[in-house]
């Protein structure tokens, strides 16, 4: 029943926000941004779909993105399931409009921290490809502790990481038709919910 609502725009939709995670990701590990730009096609498919098809294009993206140019993005995988999972949540809330935003980018990012940082100080060591295990060192070396270093920094860079996805995709639904949102979401997805 479940995989007659998998209409090909859908596995189109999920395939443009798997593009996008691993577009984001290029760019910021090149480019050695302290932000990991690579869950906003994660954020607008959950935002469009809902949390399982979010956490579907969250683990697709790391899947390849490991793969073929940051092995480092395999073991995150966990964090983009969490995000798909607390964005499509946060989505059906109406948490990104207005005032809201930041408070509803701190509530998606905060899980997705705790997670990460456990990830990067027990497997790592606080060192991975992101330019923000810089941030992570001095910290530990100043005596802040290597754990706390690596929340510190998580929760500084996955609120920024996830404040400008979502900022991207607000914009990105604002300026979608009201049809093309129907059509991607079906026939189950009914009319465009009240936070678009």
């Amino acid at each position: 029943m479940y995989l007659k609502k998998i209409t090909p725009i859908k596995q189109c939709a999920v395939a443009l926000g798997i593009v996008l995670n691993i577009a984001g990701a290029f760019i910021a590990l090149n480019l050695r941004l302290p932000v990991y730009m690579d869950s906003i096609g994660t954020i607008m498919i959950s935002a469009l779909l809902g949390p399982v098809y979010g956490i579907t294009t969250g683990l697709l993206g790391s899947i390849i993105s490991g793969i073929f140019f940051d092995i480092y993005s395999l073991y995150y995988a966990p964090v983009q399931i969490l995000t798909g999972l607390m964005a499509g949540i946060l989505f059906k809330s109406a948490w990104p409009k207005g005032i809201k935003m930041p408070v509803g980018a701190l509530c998606l990012s905060f899980p997705t921290s705790i997670v990460s940082s456990i990830i990067t100080a027990f497997i790592f060591g606080g060192i991975t490809s992101s330019a923000s295990s810089y941030i992570v060192q001095i910290l530990s070396k100043l005596g802040v502790g290597l754990t706390l270093s690596c929340f510190i920094v998580q929760i500084i860079t996955d609120y920024a990481d996830k404040f400008i996805g979502a900022v991207i995709v607000m914009g990105v639904l604002r300026t979608m038709p009201k049809e093309l949102k129907i059509k991607i979401r079906g026939e189950s997805y009914g009319e465009i919910q009240h936070h678009n």
